[in-house]
């Protein structure tokens, strides 16, 4: 595996599902969500992205681990949507990984939504 599990993971809690629908799991790689007014366009949504990612290197070994830092950001239209999404995903995301950094809350120029961001770390065994 060269990437982390992350929607594999996501797209198995409930918990998610319940907040970001589960046909599809309105958890999109960063560039990959509908664009407002398409007909899969739909609130709350999650976008995620690789930031860093490195082997964990060893003298004399080969790398037996990938470790990559996700940045995870939540949209929705209340502040209260988007915390509770945030919670869900960090629910299920913990059991597997590190929630590194919390983000500050903001609201988006562009649309308007709140939006709140988030680190994770995951280690990837090959």
């Amino acid at each position: 595996e060269m990437t982390p599990p992350i929607f594999t993971t996501i797209s198995a809690s409930a918990a998610v599902k319940a907040l970001l629908g589960s046909s599809p799991v309105r958890f999109y790689p960063f560039d990959m969500a509908p664009q407002p007014g398409t007909s899969f366009y739909s609130l709350p949504y999650a976008v995620w992205q690789i930031v860093t990612g490195m082997p964990e290197n060893y003298l004399g070994e080969v790398p037996d681990v990938d470790r990559y830092t996700i940045q995870i950001d939540v949209y929705g239209k209340t502040s209260t949507e988007v915390r509770n999404v945030v919670e869900a995903l960090r629910d299920a995301i913990e059991p597997h990984a590190y929630v590194t950094r919390w983000g500050n809350e903001s609201t988006d120029p562009e649309t308007g939504l709140n939006r709140y961001g988030f680190d994770v770390d995951w280690h990837v065994t090959r």
